[in-house]
């Protein structure tokens, strides 16, 4: 399935376990519920697909176009997400265990009570994200652009709890 055309496909609840789909188009399909675990995506794009519950854990998706997709309450634990292109994408309630995100674009992405804990995300553009209700404990932010970002409410690394109170970028502490 490698660069095959499966745009706007429907490909719900499809079972795509260790799936080579690299460099496929797939924008706008519907894999809500799909399991794509261990699959190969990476340079493949998914703009405004449906990832709903969507099962990727462990899987390798490097260089991915997710703008403006959705993949909330879908498994993303200890994928590969380097360079991926997440703008405006809703992760809302989305498991990002140990997930890395070095070098992504969730620029303006919506990750409310994500769990992100011991993810990487260093050197991330998060600019605008809302991590309201999420768990970073762990996560790696070092080198993350987290301007206009709203972390009210999120668990940060340190296991605090970020309020008002400490506004402006995250330094760790």
């Amino acid at each position: 399935l490698r660069k095959a055309n499966l745009a706007l496909a429907d490909l719900s609840e499809a079972n795509l376990k260790g799936a080579n789909l690299s460099e496929a188009n797939l924008s706008g399909a519907n894999l809500s519920g799909a399991n794509l675990s261990q699959a190969n995506l990476s340079g493949a794009n998914l703009t405004g697909a449906n990832l709903q519950e969507a099962n990727l854990t462990q899987a390798t998706l490097k260089k991915i176009l997710l703008q403006q997709a959705n993949l909330q309450n879908a498994q993303l634990s200890k994928s590969d997400l380097h360079y991926a292109n997440l703008y405006q994408a809703d992760l809302s309630g989305a498991n990002l265990l140990e997930a890395d995100l070095q070098d992504a674009n969730l620029s303006q992405a919506k990750l409310l009570g994500a769990g992100l804990l011991l993810s990487y995300l260093t050197k991330a553009n998060l600019s605008g994200a809302n991590f309201s209700g999420a768990n970073l404990i762990g996560a790696n932010l070092s080198g993350a652009n987290l301007s206009g970002a709203n972390l009210i409410g999120a668990i940060m690394p340190n296991g605090k709890i970020f309020d008002s109170s400490t506004m402006g970028l995250y330094n760790g502490s």
